[in-house]
């Protein structure tokens, strides 16, 4: 099995210096969508899920139009973790300003998330259970040992997400206990795109990290975090 992790392309966080909480993509972020919808397109695919946030909308939209028989599967639980809804139209210097206050936080309190939004906790718990339903549906098991146990057949998975998402999955998949700064520990580019595969191990099979953050597929110009 293979499962590719593509962070969306880069969005407009701001306009006139007031935040917004659901952007869509700047017009460098179109550009990166296109990219990599391009390379995605020219190696078959079985499914395309997407999160709901309008920035991964707009980063799979030129995919589902270059690879229109496979429909795109919108998945809630793929959401970034959720920030604030009063942010909305709030300066951008103070949205600056608690990001870097929350950065020197103990670990505790990083576990609470930004005050108003998500907790990581519940970000945490909410991906993984999805994740896990939906590799569940797809026949895999995960014994007491950690190994998966797959069926004969099984599809290609193109992601649309977030970077906080994609590593909440990276680390799920991969074994590794969470931290509430999974951002930092996998630190992803825009519109890039993550490989996962299932390798036979033993009595079973675990999923391998063979491409991490690649965008081969964007000119230096075009590459973001």
């Amino acid at each position: 099995m293979e499962l590719l992790l593509v962070r969306h392309a880069q969005p407009e966080w701001s306009r006139d210096r007031a935040a917004r909480v659901d952007p869509g993509l700047t017009d460098r972020g179109q550009q990166q969508a296109l990219r990599v919808a391009r390379r995605l397109a020219r190696e078959p695919f079985d499914r395309l899920l997407v999160s709901t946030a309008t920035r991964a909308r707009e980063t799979a939209a030129p995919l589902r139009d270059l690879v229109p028989e496979v429909p795109a599967e919108e998945r809630d639980w793929l959401h970034e973790i959720r920030m604030p809804s009063n942010w909305e139209g709030t300066p951008q210097e103070e949205v600056e300003r608690v990001f870097r206050e929350a950065r020197v936080r103990g670990r505790q309190d990083w576990w609470e998330g930004i005050p108003g939004g998500e907790s990581f906790r519940d970000f945490h718990a909410r991906v993984t259970a999805g994740l896990d339903e939906e590799l569940a549906k797809l026949g895999l098991e995960r014994d007491p040992h950690g190994l998966w146990q797959l069926p004969d057949l099984l599809p290609r998975i193109v992601v649309v997400a977030h970077a906080g998402t994609n590593s909440v999955v990276l680390g799920h998949l991969l074994g590794l206990s969470p931290e509430p700064w999974e951002w930092e520990r996998f630190s992803s580019d825009h519109a890039s795109v993550t490989l996962l595969s299932t390798t036979r191990i033993a009595s079973g099979h675990i999923f391998s990290l063979q491409r991490f953050s690649d965008v081969e597929h964007l000119p230096p110009e075009l590459v973001t975090a």
